[in-house]
């Protein structure tokens, strides 16, 4: 049996106020006809469908027709809920899905799988939706964390697949030991560390399908994270985007193998003072990629968001990294300005102190030495 895992599509994210729906769907689609071209079997999408709890229409048209897509290439689908889903609305459009389309979102049915079947039998599917620990309390009695739910959820995995006997895959949404996060971009299901995963407790399962971090990660051969199918931050821009491909034969988890998607558009840092960025020969390869600019001039430049676009169309964020770091001799502001011996070194205490060690220039002070004598010649003469 061949089993594509994905997830994190985060339908209907933007891109520093990008719409990123359309280069989603691209991808989707390549998505699509790799599962036609591998005979895929089984679509595993392990949580946060969409990106937000109250998704646009056209969210979830780019949800129904990929979903269409997948059924019509001949593979089962399976989806669960993330954090970032709404269960009930995501779960709402499982009523109106075709055959071979199971989304689950209901913690009740963990212990009820789906079942596909190949030449050597049958393989069950556990779905568990992203689980609230405040929300399950009273339902599972001492669960405390995202940790305990797991748990408790995995118990029932193994109890309902230990009677049926036969292979068993589970999904989940959460953040388990071991995985390296994009800073500021998965959201927080930790509470100071407390809700992480132990590694363990997926043990008893031939493949676990996890969700929620945005770069591919193997935990063990049979535990991994499939990532995001598009980059969504630029720190993430250096990680692949893909799914992976496994392979289950009669004995349990066999190949499996990383599948790549197209990244419609590069993400780009690009680092040099803002003159160079917008000159130098060396960056007109990236005219057309996401452009994160840094510019490393001792001080803030003049509209250079608007001055980076006219070079980069696709210029998303423009950051001033100055090079030079603040020269601290220990004294206060106030120390400086009683040590001034005049109005010129007072106003280049100023902006020593207002721009990073960075005093009056040459030119700067000759402005600021003809306006203290046009000030003087003025009073001299009230």
């Amino acid at each position: 049996m061949r089993i594509l895992h994905t997830s994190d599509w985060h339908i209907g994210r933007s891109f520093h106020g990008h719409s990123t729906l359309d280069a989603l769907r691209g991808v989707l689609e390549a998505l699509v006809a790799q599962v036609a071209e591998r005979d895929v079997d089984l679509v595993i999408v392990a949580g946060d469908v969409f990106d937000s709890a109250t998704p646009a229409a056209r969210a979830y048209t780019l949800l129904t027709d990929a979903l269409r897509g997948l059924a019509d290439a001949g593979a089962t689908v399976v989806v669960t809920s993330g954090n970032h889903d709404s269960a009930a609305r995501l779960g709402f459009q499982s009523g109106l899905l075709r055959d071979g389309v199971h989304v689950i979102t209901d913690p009740a049915a963990i212990g009820a799988p789906v079942t596909v079947h190949d030449e050597h039998g049958p393989v069950h599917v556990y779905g568990i939706p992203y689980l609230e620990p405040v929300l399950l309390r009273g339902a599972w009695p001492g669960v405390r964390t995202q940790a305990d739910v797991l748990a408790h959820a995995m118990d029932l995995v193994r109890t309902d697949a230990a009677a049926r006997g036969a292979r068993s895959i589970a999904v989940a949404h959460c953040f388990a030991a071991g995985v390296e996060p994009t800073p500021h971009l998965e959201r927080d299901i930790q509470q100071g560390g407390l809700d992480i995963v132990p590694l363990s407790t997926f043990d008893g399962v031939d493949y676990m399908a996890l969700g929620h971090i945005h770069g591919r990660q193997r935990l063990s051969p049979r535990v991994r994270y499939a990532g995001a199918p598009l980059h969504y931050s630029f720190d993430e821009g250096h990680k692949p985007r893909g799914s992976w491909l496994v392979e289950l034969g009669a004995d349990g988890l066999g190949d499996v193998e990383w599948l790549p998607l197209p990244v419609p558009r590069a993400l780009t840092t690009l680092t040099a003072t803002l003159d160079e960025l917008l000159t130098d020969e060396r960056f007109a390869t990236h005219v057309d990629d996401w452009v994160r600019a840094e510019y490393t001039d001792p001080l803030p430049q003049r509209d250079p968001m608007r001055r980076l676009l006219a070079r980069f169309p696709f210029c998303a964020e423009v950051r001033h990294a100055p090079v030079a770091t603040r020269i601290d001799d220990a004294r206060t502001y106030a120390e400086r300005v009683r040590s001034a011996r005049n109005d010129a070194e007072l106003v280049d205490a100023f902006l020593s102190h207002v721009r990073e060690g960075e005093g009056a220039s040459i030119r700067e002070a000759e402005l600021v030495g003809e306006l203290l004598e046009q000030r003087a010649r003025v009073e001299a003469t009230a």
